[in-house]
């Protein structure tokens, strides 16, 4: 396809552009509107539909089908961002009449969370609302799922897995096993390890020409730690110059000390206080054409690049160029969340669902909603449709209540809180006796303005890191098997990775055991600018995703298979079945940088701090992306208000 120009219609035709597959750019199939002279999206529903009923309430209504733009997807931030932009644009909200013992806003892990250990302490008959702005439940931890040539197909749309960098508390193991969830015992019997290693697949770097002169994938040498010469055979076919080959070996498998005669910790130090792009081209003194081979490592952890990171946080998570250094196993106060806690702590147990966390936000809907999750065990609600219908009833102790973005919590002047959200354009009151605010932070502030001013400092401090999640289901994975490979690095690409999923049979969901049967490819985009600090970087990727429009990343993931896998067979136009492109401009919560940080750590104490009836639980509060911080302030949130 080469001899195409890139974005004509021909060159479109052959990536299969005009073929019709699994994608949508309209919310809940309805075109987005907004409510007059207030900026406010409203749904424009045709004749047919009854307005009066809610999306979420229609029948056939299943958000995890849907395809395209997911994620933060249309109609799910518009409101927000005119709460942002103008917060007079809040029209008279419509009292309900509602009164809730709790009203949670954010339908996340930590949202939903926030509600169960409140109706265990206060009771079952506790009247409970759960506002989320999306059109699905789960936060950050989404379910996209496809069905191709009769096979149900599941991948994580948002959060993957539930190990983190310190073993689960009391209080985050105890709701896992409320939910049965036992990851040890689930890892030893839905994970197939065999049938990527019958076919002998394995992982690796895809060099693009427009960033190295030449298309090329390049299998890497399997095990942990490869030889110098398993190494050295590897950089010999990568199109890399040999002063480039030379350092990257160097940093890969040398032992030199580049900070003699500096004690541990003086090292350590050093390192906390310059990226891992300073280390490598000044203190290693590496050719910078490494650059662009190392640029994107970080981008999976930190959503940035290595030129925003510390040299201390890579040492952590294991990156090269450290051996000859020496240094101990151990953390110091200037580590980053992640790494730092790894070392002291060893870690959480490791598992992932098919879909990710998305089970785990499934089982503790089952768990507040009596019938809206069919089944009884982790395993058959794996499979399981969710009944949508259930989620939002009089009769329910516990609501969740869809497309409905909280714009303003206050405590109310007799005890007690007024929550108003906006919904299918229009402004809705509600009260309570509680209110947890486990939305992401920076939103906060606008929502709750009576907060003081060094707190609302504190939330905007706290900036998420964008990302991308893009799902695509494939007819079959006949290219990956042709060429040996599970897992791609791509340095230069527009997704810095992509890979086959995990195989599993866990209930009655199986992955596929050959190649010739419809498969999920997970790609991961950090969507940074270089050259800018963590939080910058993460800012400008923020307005990035928020003006791509879908038909671009549609365009970048056909031609970037087409040209990674093309060798073997691949043919986007043909083997491509759907798509969902999961875009997070508020993603990952924000971790400790000590590039750009106090060393006194985030303002977190001050931000979460309570509000009267109102309490603050999220990811964000805790300093850390991992489900059990986010079931841990859930708990601490709850606790604060009834203690109080």
């Amino acid at each position: 396809m080469k001899h195409k120009n890139k974005g004509s219609d021909a060159y479109d035709r052959d990536l299969g552009m005009g073929r019709l597959i699994e994608r949508r750019d309209f919310l809940q199939g309805a075109a987005l509107t907004f409510a007059a002279g207030t900026g406010i999206p409203a749904l424009a529903f045709g004749a047919d539909l009854d307005a009066a009923i809610a999306a979420q309430n229609q029948p056939g209504y299943y958000p995890p089908t849907r395809s395209g733009m997911r994620g933060s997807h249309p109609g799910s931030f518009e409101g927000a961002h005119a709460l942002r932009d103008n917060p007079k644009a809040i029209a008279d909200a419509d009292d309900t009449g509602e009164h809730y013992d709790l009203i949670v806003v954010g339908g996340g892990i930590s949202g939903l969370a926030a509600a169960h250990f409140y109706r265990k302490a206060a009771g079952p008959n506790a009247k409970i609302l759960i506002l989320d702005n999306h059109d699905d439940f789960g936060g950050h931890a989404k379910r996209n799922e496809f069905h191709v040539n009769g096979k149900l197909l599941i991948m994580n749309g948002g959060t993957a897995g539930i190990s983190s960098p310190t073993p689960y508390s009391a209080v985050a193991d105890g709701l896992l096993q409320r939910l049965g969830i036992h990851p040890l015992e689930l890892a030893e019997r839905t994970y197939d390890q065999d049938v990527y290693r019958k076919y002998k697949l394995g992982s690796g770097v895809f060099f693009d020409q427009e960033t190295f002169g030449a298309d090329k994938l390049v299998l890497q040498p399997g095990g942990r730690q490869p030889s110098v010469e398993e190494t050295a055979a590897f950089l010999a076919q990568a199109p890399l110059s040999e002063a480039v080959r030379r350092d990257i070996l160097a940093i890969e498998t040398g032992n030199t000390d580049y900070l003699p005669g500096l004690s541990d910790m003086a090292k350590k130090d050093r390192l906390s206080r310059m990226s891992y792009a300073d280390y490598l081209l000044n203190v290693v003194k590496a050719d910078p054409a490494v650059m662009p081979y190392y640029l994107h490592h970080t981008d999976g952890l930190w959503g940035c690049g290595i030129d925003a990171v510390s040299a201390l946080d890579c040492w952590g998570v294991g990156f090269p160029g450290f051996n000859g250094l020496n240094l101990q196993r151990t953390a110091t106060s200037r580590m980053g969340y992640t790494p730092g806690k790894d070392l002291e702590t060893g870690g959480s147990y490791r598992y992932a669902f098919p879909d990710g966390n998305a089970t785990i936000a499934r089982l503790l809907v089952r768990d507040l909603i009596r019938g809206a999750v069919p089944g009884t065990t982790v395993e058959d609600s794996i499979a399981a449709r969710v009944n949508y219908a259930k989620l939002d009833n009089n009769g329910n102790a516990v609501n969740i209540r869809l497309s409905s973005t909280a714009v303003r919590a206050i405590n109310s002047k007799g005890g007690g809180v007024k929550v108003t959200y906006l919904r299918d354009g229009e402004a809705y009151s509600v009260r309570g006796k509680h209110s947890v605010l486990a939305c992401w932070n920076m939103m906060i502030p606008f929502i709750c303005p009576e907060l003081p001013e060094p707190q609302k400092n504190a939330l905007h401090y706290l900036v998420k890191t964008p990302l991308v999640y893009t799902s695509v289901a494939l007819t079959n994975w006949r290219a990956f098997a042709n060429l040996g490979v599970s897992r791609i690095r791509s340095p230069g690409g527009y997704h810095s990775s992509f890979s086959l999923d995990t195989v599993m049979d866990i209930g009655d969901y199986h992955s596929a055991k050959s190649p010739d049967e419809p498969v999920m490819v997970h790609m991961t985009r950090a969507p940074a600018q270089p050259g800018l600090s963590e939080r910058e970087q993460h800012k400008a990727g923020r307005a990035e995703l928020l003006t791509t429009p879908f038909s671009t990343f549609e365009r970048n993931i056909r031609r970037q298979m087409n040209q990674t896998l093309g060798s073997g067979g691949f043919d986007a136009a043909r083997d491509i079945a759907g798509i969902a492109v999961n875009r997070w401009p508020h993603g990952y919560a924000p971790e400790y940088n000590s590039l750009v940080d106090p060393d006194e750590g985030l303002p977190l104490l001050t931000a979460r701090a309570r509000a009267g009836a109102i309490a603050i639980a999220n990811a964000d509060s805790g300093g850390g992306a991992y489900t059990d911080v986010a079931i841990d302030q859930a708990h601490r949130a709850v606790t604060e208000l009834l203690s109080a």
